[in-house]
């Protein structure tokens, strides 16, 4: 494990390469992802659209930021994305706001999912390649402590809730799916990512 999570390190991105790696695509009509579609491409426009607006607005809790600041260990965020992937527009921007909150104590990194496939196939959901996924790293000791994702407890539950009325996930969750982020203000990923923090501390995980 310690080599797959090198190797993905070594191939990583601070969030503002990742931001402009995906900006540079979208300018030659591409997106992330060995895969490439038009949807997939519209999704990327307005994920990027999403992170930008997401970027000046999304506020951290003034719990969260006083823990964030007295932390006592450093943490490396290593997170599985993708430009397409709603989930992760929604989340990638909190995620940044919080490190640059820790005084260096979080460095975030993020990679590309279809270029790391050995390590996405360690941290599956269900069977599935579900993105965005946070890995969380003890940098001291260069130790994998957690995971977490690809969305918070109540965006998980209202998308398990919907297949099981409806046995399909369609355009209309979706549109409830981004509500549901909106409402949220952010304020979920930010506790329980927090938790785990905490929980690790702790030595609860």
């Amino acid at each position: 494990m310690k080599n797959i999570i090198a190797k993905a390190l070594f191939k990583s991105h601070t969030y503002p390469e990742y931001r402009k790696l995906v900006a540079d695509l979208l300018v030659d009509g591409k997106s992330t992802g060995s895969e490439q579609s038009e949807s997939l491409t519209n999704y990327s426009k307005l994920n990027d659209a999403r992170m930008n607006r997401l970027d000046k607005t999304i506020k951290l809790t003034d719990e969260i930021v006083l823990k964030l600041e007295n932390l006592d260990h450093r943490y490396i965020w290593l997170v599985i994305s993708e430009g397409w992937c709603g989930d992760a527009a929604q989340i990638l921007p909190i995620l940044n706001k919080m490190a640059l909150a820790s005084n260096k104590k979080i460095d975030l990194r993020i990679v590309l999912r279809d270029e790391n496939e050995e390590l996405m196939n360690q941290y599956l959901t269900n069977g599935g390649r579900a993105i965005p996924k946070v890995i969380v790293i003890c940098k001291e000791a260069g130790i994998v402590r957690a995971d977490w994702g690809p969305r918070p407890k109540g965006a998980s539950e209202l998308i398990a809730n919907y297949k099981k009325e409806f046995g399909v996930l369609d355009e209309k969750i979706k549109t409830d799916l981004q509500l549901w982020y909106l409402a949220d203000k952010g304020v979920s990923v930010q506790e329980e990512l927090m938790q785990i923090i905490e929980d690790i501390k702790y030595n609860r995980l």
